[in-house]
């Protein structure tokens, strides 16, 4: 008997399609829309740099943008994605298309196209306390102890893990634009100095610039310049 009910144009031994599957095949529906743009963002496969190392993407906000013509109105998307590469190289990107993915893709290009390497401690945090600001956004970053964690929230936090940084205590007291909290941390993240860099400006000893710290020994100063990665 159930055979003997099927939808006009179905064959025998189809499955019609649920209630919820037409919907979202129909004029643009939001339930299929939203279904998509979500397969999409996880789906996505990972970046790679120009010399073929795989490169962690993150996508930080990504926003729905009008424009009004004569017809009516245009529908885009706007996408904001943070890449590194997790060893002290990270850039930020910004596109927009009319379609979700290509819109990331644009920011994807635009981000590796920018990145740029930040010096860090024994690769896990930073050498030392920054400030950045773009616009009204003000970000406050500082070097941890090991096993602190990334303390940071929204956008920041994107940076760092893509940048490859373990431990770090950063605070944002500006705006929660995505946009500018990015470049605030970025303009605080470019303002590290590695203590051989500062040792060559200044024509003196990388052992030498962090026994003057006054918390570590000479002889343990001598062997952390060793060790020190520019």
């Amino acid at each position: 008997m159930a055979d003997d009910i099927l939808p006009e144009g179905a064959e025998a031994g189809e499955v019609a399609p649920d209630r919820g599957e037409r919907r979202g095949r129909g004029r643009g529906g939001r339930g299929g829309e939203r279904g998509d743009r979500g397969d999409r963002r996880r789906g996505r496969e990972p970046a790679l740099a120009d010399d073929g190392q795989e490169l962690i993407e993150k996508l930080v906000h990504i926003n729905r943008v009008s424009k009004t013509v004569k017809g009516g109105k245009r529908f885009g998307f706007a996408a904001l994605v943070v890449v590194g590469d997790g060893k002290g190289r990270v850039g930020f990107g910004h596109g927009k298309a009319r379609e979700v993915p290509e819109a990331i893709s644009k920011a994807t290009a635009a981000a590796k196209k920018g990145m740029v390497r930040i010096p860090l401690r024994e690769g896990r945090t930073l050498h030392h306390d920054g400030f950045g600001h773009f616009g009204a956004g003000k970000v406050y970053v500082r070097s941890a102890t090991q096993g602190t964690g990334i303390i940071a929230g929204g956008p920041m936090r994107a940076v760092f893990e893509s940048l490859g940084v373990a431990d770090v205590v950063a605070k944002s007291v500006g705006t929660n634009n995505p946009y500018n909290m990015v470049r605030a941390t970025f303009a605080a993240l470019t303002e590290q100095a590695s203590p051989k860099s500062v040792a060559q400006r200044r024509g003196k000893k990388v052992a030498e610039l962090l026994a003057r710290r006054g918390d570590i020994a000479p002889k343990e100063a001598e062997a952390e310049a060793g060790a020190q990665v520019a």
